[in-house]
């Protein structure tokens, strides 16, 4: 594993030569263009990881650019360029958001720190240059680091996890009381492993190795049980091509179709640390398909390089599981913590950032051999389906009583099946009583009145449960059934893969996308395998119910009902 690691990082370090900026004046000379904006950035992803490969392989002496004067050279001036970028006040800013960012820099912090403890050891020739350089960008963030703040749940442990490195190298023990001051506010996982943002191909990881290293810098081993959870959550939230589930993903990798490659890193030091199989298979299949190194703060190589007891380790033959059903969450309590939103203050507005009240969710993951299948709540998608190549990525319900997407809150198992359920409210509201009136003349300016005081009228529910089990026979019903409440027209909306093909004498084309299938039997064929369904419908014409919110790269096939609604979906799998 090791050798391929050296080759990859190698193979990559050369490919950046091109993209380096080498015009002395050019604001960015020195910099490493990045691809998905095409100028470079001072960032972890962009530069910074950059750096992070050239530094592995300088110092390498298995690698091919070992104590070379070129890539020193190269190093020198990419140092340079982030030097000038970093603004007076010790930060970064990405380019692309987050502008003089504490958490960016902190992303910067740690995986700068490791690079400094591998230049401060190394004997080559230009090595003590390059230490001074990256020592001087890290003294600078101090300041940042200890009065900065962070947007989302992950960045506080990346603020966490630099202050720790930057009091390793510097000592001030205000570093420390910062660290324990983000500490204090607790661990944000599940007991069943699941991080607040719920994003199983970017966050996870990104709070698995912050967590590592704050573990190890802390000297708090207790730590390392919230990376445990997480990784032996993992193992069950993989399809069987490979790809990491993210149909219910609370950050930008929703849907997205990403694998276990940031996962390599923390598998491998945990597989070591508990000496667990399964930790090391996992590792073993983030490597298949690796195509970069990470960004600075997880960089493989330079983790090889750090704890070169990696390089040592034994990869088993040990299979992760690939048959399972899987009850996620159960007991965690979404309601009941959501209740309690209403006396913290903060009244659901957090600036530049999300509440995440789906966090803690109950979700179901089954899988048997190259059958997939997800059940989620507080989703816009309640069911995924993979069986071979073809994919039902989503299913989602909508309706005309609070116009939009229906999000079931609760899932259950009951004789058989998994009840998902969602009882909604909307009602009116009165006058605002007098004595909270303003006598000046804005008081009817719409938004400064003080809505809250309104009294509830005529409040109206609609109830939804959908109930979900596998047949012996390799297929899947879907009940759908609502409360008696007449006339409320509903849509389920059926997302697939666009690489396949539908087949159906009742389907009818909306747009390029999306379709209506209005009855008898549809097919779903992609490659050697095929979905068969049945359970069409037509009783209303309307292509969309609330906003419009195109999904790209899906074909859409869409069921119209008008409640009360009593309707079965079955999907067979070949």
């Amino acid at each position: 594993m090791y050798e391929k690691m050296v080759k990859l990082n190698d193979d990559l370090s050369e490919s950046y030569f091109d993209l380096q900026i080498d015009d002395v004046n050019s604001r960015y000379f020195g910099g490493v263009i990045f691809q998905a904006t095409g100028i470079p950035s001072p960032s972890h992803t962009g530069t910074g990881s950059v750096i992070g490969s050239w530094v592995s392989a300088y110092v390498n002496r298995d690698s091919r650019f070992f104590h070379l004067d070129a890539l020193a050279e190269r190093l020198d001036a990419a140092l340079d360029y982030m030097l000038r970028q970093q603004h007076e006040d010790g930060t970064i800013s990405p380019g692309w958001t987050n502008y003089n960012s504490p958490p960016d820099t902190g992303f910067i912090v740690t995986g700068f720190a490791q690079i400094y403890h591998l230049l401060n050891k190394d004997n080559g020739r230009k090595a003590q240059d390059l230490t001074d350089k990256v020592k001087t960008f890290l003294h600078r963030t101090i300041p940042a680091m200890l009065t900065g703040g962070c947007h989302t749940p992950n960045h506080r442990w990346v603020m966490t996890s630099a202050l720790c490195h930057l009091h390793a190298i510097f000592g001030n023990d205000e570093l420390l009381d910062q660290a324990e001051a983000w500490l204090a506010e607790g661990i944000d996982i599940t007991a069943d492993g699941e991080w607040t943002e719920r994003s199983n191909g970017i966050y996870n990881s990104v709070s698995n190795i912050f967590m590592y290293h704050i573990a190890r810098l802390r000297k708090k081993p207790e730590l390392l049980k919230y990376i445990r959870k997480n990784l032996n959550m993992m193992q069950y939230l993989i399809h069987p091509d490979g790809e990491v589930v993210t149909e219910y993903s609370g950050r930008q990798d929703y849907g997205h179709a990403l694998d276990l490659a940031p996962y390599h890193l923390i598998c491998s030091l945990m597989a070591h640390h508990d000496c667990d199989p399964i930790y090391g298979a996992m590792a073993a299949m983030a490597a298949e398909n690796l195509k970069d190194m990470g960004p600075v703060n997880n960089h493989i190589m330079i983790g090889y390089l750090l704890f070169p007891f990696i390089k040592e380790q034994e990869y088993t033959n040990r299979a992760l599981p690939v048959e399972y059903e899987v009850l996620f969450n159960a007991d965690f309590p979404v309601s009941d913590n959501l209740q309690k939103i209403k006396y913290v203050g903060h009244g659901s507005i957090i600036e530049h950032s999300s509440m995440h009240e789906s966090f803690g969710a109950p979700v179901v993951r089954y899988r048997k051999d190259n059958e997939s299948v997800t059940l989620m709540s507080r989703n816009e998608s309640f069911f995924s389906l993979r069986k071979g190549s073809a994919k039902l990525l989503g299913v989602k319900l909508y309706s005309s009583f609070s116009p939009g997407i229906i999000e079931l809150e609760t899932i259950e198992k009951t004789d058989g099946a998994y009840h998902l359920r969602k009882v909604i409210e909307k009602g009116y509201r009165g006058p605002i009583p007098n004595q909270y009136l303003s006598s000046t003349e804005q008081t009817s300016i719409w938004y400064l009145l003080p809505h809250q005081h309104r009294e509830l009228t005529h409040n109206q529910k609609f109830e939804v449960d959908i109930a979900i089990k596998r047949t012996d026979n390799d297929t899947w019903k879907i009940h759908l059934k609502t409360d008696e409440r007449e006339d409320v027209l509903m849509q389920v909306e059926f997302l697939f893969s666009n690489d396949g093909q539908l087949v159906g004498k009742e389907v009818s084309e909306i747009d390029d996308s999306a379709y209506f299938w209005k009855g008898s039997e549809l097919i779903f064929n992609s490659g050697d395998s095929r979905l068969v369904m049945k359970g069409g419908g037509h009783e209303h014409w309307m292509e969309y119910i609330g906003v419009f919110d195109e999904v790209k790269n899906v074909t859409s096939v869409k069921v119209n009902l008008v409640s009360p609604v009593d309707k079965w979906f079955v999907i067979s799998v070949t």
